[in-house]
């Protein structure tokens, strides 16, 4: 591997098209080692949504456009009803690898979609089409969280404080992230922010992943232990929170990283603008309120062996595990879409983001 790469000098998610594969940066081997996996087969890549080696709602819907376009590939079928049928099957599998980040199953509707509307088409045909719309999702992606970053960017200033929980980074999306746009773009533009890097426990995304990045790329990023949060704020440190998310509801509760909603009661307290940053895909209307998110619990494991080298609770010992909390929309200052920054409250905002989304054309 050439050593003078950096971890930004590498897709997140891409498509090999010589060799049919599904390209992830393994995420699990990071900091300590830069491992790109070229996955073929469809539970190769299912395992490597669940496992986390890759992971963010948006690179999660970017990987299962591809995945299933590269299922769609391998489907031996003599008439269109025994495509779709074969084509249900494999969407459905690669769906239930985690249930919180809304990007997996709005990807894989927006893939089913091109089947179902090119019935008329020969087989070849509509797995082109699929091939299309899945380098589309790619490619979208990035325009969205260019996007994203510059509204941002208008809530900040030179020299500013921020916080982030998680990693909603480069290594969530394509490129530049969701939570980290405004960073990446306030660091081309001269900015010089400071960021404060929750660890994020269990599973350490913002120690292994954001940190990592956000330092790789130049910018001044701090590590803080998860309970930290409050007291960096209360000494003045923070001038805003931006996180991301994985599921935002009609109502504006927002499900992330298990943690974000206690940084949130923090800002609240300390008079911190929290932001959240997210894509429109990641915006659920069918969902009316934070109490109708399914959250993933993930396995004991990560809690108490995880990380060390011996285990760090007693053998036995109940352990609760889930992956995400909910946000309750009174704590947000504001959700930073593509489209727009919504407010308070969120369903009358909401229809002015898709109102937007719809006449540029880009409502899918």
């Amino acid at each position: 591997m050439n050593e003078e790469k950096t971890i930004m000098d590498y897709d997140t998610v891409a498509l090999d098209e010589e060799k049919n594969a599904l390209v992830i940066i393994d995420q699990t081997q990071l900091p300590y080692h830069t491992e790109i996996l070229y996955l073929t087969t469809q539970k190769e890549i299912w395992n490597a949504i669940y496992l986390l080696q890759v992971r963010g709602a948006p690179a999660i819907g970017v990987a299962a456009a591809i995945g299933i376009y590269l299922a769609a590939r391998e489907i031996k079928a003599d008439n269109y009803d025994e495509f779709y049928a074969e084509f249900k099957k494999a969407k459905d599998y690669l769906d239930s690898a985690r249930p919180t980040a809304v990007n997996l199953s709005w990807a894989l509707r927006r893939m089913e979609d091109i089947v179902t509307k090119n019935s008329d088409k020969i087989i070849p045909e509509i797995v082109e089409a699929l091939h299309k719309e899945a380098v589309e999702i790619r490619e979208e992606d990035i325009r969205v969280c260019k996007a994203i970053g510059e509204y941002g960017l208008t809530l900040v200033k030179p020299g500013d404080g921020l916080l982030t929980h998680c990693n909603a980074g480069k290594l969530a999306t394509v490129k530049y992230g969701t939570a980290t746009a405004p960073m990446y773009l306030g660091q081309e533009r001269g900015y010089n922010f400071h960021v404060f890097s929750d660890e994020t426990r269990p599973l350490l995304q913002g120690a292994r992943l954001t940190s990592f990045e956000l330092s790789q790329s130049g910018i001044d990023v701090t590590v803080i232990c998860d309970n930290m949060s409050a007291t960096v704020m209360r000494n003045g440190w923070v001038n805003a929170v931006f996180v991301g998310c994985d599921r935002v509801a009609a109502n504006g509760d927002a499900a992330n990283k298990i943690g974000t909603s206690m940084v949130a009661l923090a800002a609240k307290r300390y008079n911190v603008p929290f932001y959240v940053c997210a894509p429109t895909s990641t915006i659920d209307m069918n969902t009316k309120t934070g109490k109708d998110i399914k959250i993933e619990e993930r396995p004991a494991h990560e809690v108490t062996e995880m990380w060390y080298k011996k285990r760090m609770a007693p053998e036995g010992v109940k352990v609760f595990n889930p992956a995400f909390d909910v946000t309750d929309c009174d704590l947000i200052t504001g959700i930073v879409t593509e489209y727009g920054i919504a407010t308070y409250p969120y369903e009358e905002s909401f229809k002015e983001i898709f109102k937007k989304k719809a006449e540029a054309g880009g409502l899918k």
